[in-house]
């Protein structure tokens, strides 16, 4: 079963086409409106992990499913969902109206780490009840996205990110919604624990220069399993293997380095955990059919 949707094919489902700044860009923002995806117009939102970010404004009586419960929406609500948390929404038909805002994880590159927000966090709160009078104010933010995004101000991606943590700081000071606790097994445990591990090696810079765990059994020796355990706990939850996901980030984070950092490839590579800078070319070209620095000069 896949349960990995990228946000290539949540373009490509929603709207038939990919915009191309998608693949130009380190980092993507968009905002919409819900109403052609909701009520009459509802489609089933299956569940699965995400591989960006996503804030929902929702007017409605719904219910979102994580792995370790259920999130019920009495009648409306802001929404946070992240990369490392599989979701679904039941009965998406109710829901009347609302706003939601997406965004990849390199987009708050050298702005801040989200994963220091319980909202973006295994066992966090994710869904807030709204009054009518806060529906209005978060309404209010999302219409300053839809000009922002629509303007041609050469900074308007800064005052996006603004426009976002006011949304966030606004939640955070809210009571969650009602929670329905459901047990998690151990391999979303174990799943959990390695994700949120393999975040904490991030981001490279100045300050946090190398890469200390980089292969499988390295996870699988910090959370004290046998790494066929920690194999199989991922492939369960995420249907990738543990290398992929690995692979994945470094590879987000290699891009990363070399569109914002001013290191040469050699120290990129040795930042990276590869022992020498043709490794990580051909790992780099592997994945992306570009040597790294034609990456760097697009």
């Amino acid at each position: 079963m896949r349960i990995i949707e990228t946000i290539e094919e949540f373009y490509t489902k929603k709207f038939g086409g990919i915009p191309e700044n998608i693949r130009k860009e380190i980092g993507h923002f968009n905002v919409f409106k819900l109403d052609p995806f909701v009520g009459k117009n509802a489609r089933p939102v299956p569940y699965a992990r995400r591989d960006f970010f996503k804030i929902m404004l929702v007017i409605g009586n719904y219910k979102m499913h994580y792995a370790d419960g259920v999130a019920e929406i009495q009648k409306q609500a802001l929404v946070f969902s992240n990369p490392q948390i599989p979701y679904s929404c039941e009965y998406t038909d109710r829901i009347e109206s609302g706003f939601f805002c997406l965004f990849t994880p390199a987009f708050f590159h050298q702005h801040g780490n989200l994963d220091q927000y319980a909202v973006f966090q295994p066992g966090g709160k994710h869904a807030f009840e709204l009054t009518d009078e806060q529906v209005n104010k978060i309404t209010e933010i999302y219409k300053s996205m839809f000009e922002e995004i629509d303007s041609d101000y050469i900074h308007k991606y800064d005052v996006l990110r603004n426009l976002f943590f006011e949304l966030l700081h606004f939640a955070l000071k809210l009571p969650a919604a009602k929670f329905e606790k459901l047990p998690m097994n151990a391999s979303q445990r174990i799943s959990s624990m390695f994700l949120e591990l393999l975040e904490r090696q991030f981001p490279i810079d100045e300050d946090h220069q190398t890469l200390n765990l980089r292969a499988a059994s390295d996870y699988a020796k910090q959370l004290n399993v046998h790494v066929n355990h920690l194999n199989r706990a991922v492939k369960e939850t995420t249907d990738k293997t543990t290398s992929q996901i690995i692979a994945e980030r470094i590879l987000r984070e290699s891009k990363i380095l070399l569109k914002h950092s001013a290191w040469n490839v050699s120290e990129i590579a040795y930042a990276l955990g590869f022992t020498e800078a043709t490794h990580f070319n051909n790992f780099f070209k592997k994945h992306v059919q570009l040597s790294p620095l034609k990456f760097r000069n697009i």
